[in-house]
Parts: structure tokens; sequence; C-alpha cells
């Protein structure tokens, strides 16, 4: 098929950013977009308990397995960005954009509220 550069028989096509799923692209989309926002959180909030004078001392081995390994191979980024590609591909720039700047504030707005969540907590019960 012209345009379609499969990887496999189940493999992504880069003009559908799909594998095969039954899903709708648009689902495929959200479903990613959930993922990263969720672990953005999760990483930011580990991230502030375990920093140096943390709520909760692990070694730097850990903290950093946790991070970068854990919470990085949950996270989707690649697959953000064969979606986005795939819909600039099949000239929809509009929902491309949307989904870049979606992400990338979902994602950082988590990261943050992940972050100041334990020493906020915090000061409720220290009040």
């Amino acid at each position: 098929m012209p345009g379609s550069r499969s990887a496999g028989p189940s493999g992504p096509s880069p003009a559908t950013g799909s594998t095969s799923s039954s899903r709708p692209a648009s689902a495929r989309r959200w479903g990613t977009i959930f993922i990263n926002i969720s672990g953005s959180f999760v990483i930011g909030l580990f991230a502030a308990l375990t920093e140096t004078g943390g709520r909760l001392p692990v070694p730097p081995e850990i903290r950093n397995f946790m991070l970068v390994g854990l919470c990085g191979g949950y996270t989707t980024f690649s697959s953000f960005s064969l979606q986005t590609l795939a819909l600039i591909q099949t000239g929809e720039p509009g929902p491309a954009l949307a989904n870049v700047l979606i992400s990338v504030t979902a994602c950082i707005f988590a990261v943050w509220l992940g972050f100041t969540l334990p020493e906020a907590v915090a000061r409720l019960f220290r009040s």
C-alpha cells in the first residue's frame, strides 16, 4: 500500500500510527496521553519523595532505576511521537498540534503536581 511502511505483520505503520489494533486512532492517542500524564505525576512524586533529604530515602541506584527505568518505561513518548507523525502524514495538522500541546502541557503540570504534593500534604499535617 503506498505511503504505508509496515515494520512487519504487526509492526507499526507510520501512516496510521497503529499496530494492528482494532481501536480507533483517536482512542489510542488519548490512551497514550493518559499514560504519559500519569507517568509524569508518578515520576514527579517519586522524585520529590526520594530526593536528598526527602521522606523516602533510597540508594541512588534504586532511585535512578525507578525514575529512568520503571517510570521511563511506563511512559510512551515514542508512541506519542509516532501518533503525532501519523496525524501529520495523513494531513491532520490541527489534531497533531493539539496532541503535542495537550501532552506537553499536561505532562509538565502532572510532574509539577506530583513533585509538590508531598510538601503540601506535609504542611497540612504540621498545622
